[in-house]
């Protein structure tokens, strides 16, 4: 299991648009990814459990990737969230 937290700068939060975008990519990969922001967390692969964490700019969130390519798909899903989020 390998974690990394990241503090989202996109304007509106993870809500419609860039929940989406987030969900799509993770998506691509067959290892489970978990969202997590405070105390609630869910699968980063269902949009709607994305946009129902309610997360706002600035607000830290922390993203658990387990699975065989677990450490790859975290470092490509950390470059995703410094480019898109």
């Amino acid at each position: 299991m390998v974690s990394f937290k990241y503090t989202l700068k996109v304007e509106e939060g993870l809500h419609a648009r860039p929940a989406g975008r987030f969900a799509k990519k993770a998506q691509e990969y067959a290892e489970d990814i978990v969202i997590k922001k405070g105390e609630m967390s869910s699968s980063a692969k269902r949009l709607f459990s994305v946009i129902n964490l309610q997360a706002r700019t600035g607000d830290e969130i922390e993203i658990t990737v387990s699975g065989d390519n677990e450490e790859r798909v975290a470092k490509e899903m950390e470059e995703y969230c410094a480019s898109s989020l």
